[in-house]
């Protein structure tokens, strides 16, 4: 018998504590970085989502796209204002940022998941005013910070086997305004008010690491705190954990940070005792991967 074909096996055996711990978990993904342009990476990200909704639980995506606005923006020639290092979203900018996110972004993993044998139906976050919006600073236009959240467009979805995908572009709270919403910040926000017990951050990085650059496994909200204060996290990385507190504190069971660009990511981190990234909780997990 091949070698290959009995480890598989033997992995599949050792899966089946966190195969029904997870039955039934809402699980959201946010999905962005390299993998995004990469024709294989998309397929092997939308394999794994698929997997996930076969044997039960329930995958939500949520999507960036930068790079892409970024590229539309200089074929149609319009040119950006920045302030403080953002970008200044005026009303050009925004209509761009809607047509590429819920247009060939959103189409493009939808057509992904649905290729692998998967039921995906793309939305944004104006679809049944799933997420509404103020501007976080005026002085960047229509950048929205979500500030009223209506998910049970989503449960539906899950519920009748279909699997969520959603663009961060948000309605406001007057008639006709439009707001683009980083990737993140609308991932913690739908993780949230779903009380999802997973959100997993994909990124272009290895975790959250200490001081020795080694990636660290497990926080609380107060080490993570503890090493913002003393410079351990830094830079890109601090939206990233302040939106994983915020989900945390909203009622997410618990946020990991994980590299989206190794190989499977999603399922290493969820079916293998090993993890794939840095998780971020409040408690120790009170129920245990349930044995029958």
């Amino acid at each position: 018998m091949d070698r290959d074909w009995i480890a598989t096996a033997r992995t599949l055996s050792e899966a089946l504590p966190y195969l029904q711990r997870y039955t039934g978990a809402v699980v959201v993904v946010k999905f962005g970085g390299n993998a995004m342009g990469d024709d294989e990476a998309m397929a092997e990200f939308a394999r794994d989502i698929v997997l996930m909704k076969q044997v039960g639980m329930n995958p939500v995506v949520v999507h960036g796209g930068g790079p892409m606005i970024n590229d539309m923006l200089a074929k149609l020639g319009i040119k950006s204002d920045w302030v403080r290092g953002k970008r200044v979203t005026d009303k050009a900018t925004v209509e761009v940022v809607e047509m590429i996110l819920s247009g060939l972004v959103n189409k493009r993993i939808v057509q992904a998941i649905n290729d692998q044998g998967g039921r995906a139906v793309g939305i944004s976050g104006k679809d049944d005013d799933l997420m509404v919006c103020e501007a976080d600073d005026p002085e960047l236009g229509f950048v929205g910070r979500p500030v009223e959240m209506n998910v049970q467009v989503i449960r539906d979805l899950y519920a009748a086997g279909i699997i969520p995908v959603i663009a961060p572009v948000a309605t406001g709270m007057n008639d006709n305004e439009t707001f683009n919403v980083n990737g993140d910040t609308a991932a913690g926000a739908i993780a949230g008010a779903l009380q999802a017990d997973r959100l997993l951050l994909l990124t272009d990085v290895a975790g959250v690491k200490n001081k020795a650059g080694e990636v660290i496994t497990q926080m609380s909200p107060d080490e993570v705190a503890a090493l913002i204060e003393d410079g351990t996290i830094s830079g890109g990385m601090i939206p990233k954990v302040e939106t994983a507190l915020k989900a945390v504190k909203e009622g997410v069971r618990g946020v990991v940070i994980l590299d989206g660009r190794v190989p499977n990511a999603c399922l290493l981190e969820l079916f293998t005792e090993h993890g794939a990234g840095s998780m971020i909780r409040s408690t120790t997990p009170r129920v245990a991967p349930r044995r029958r």
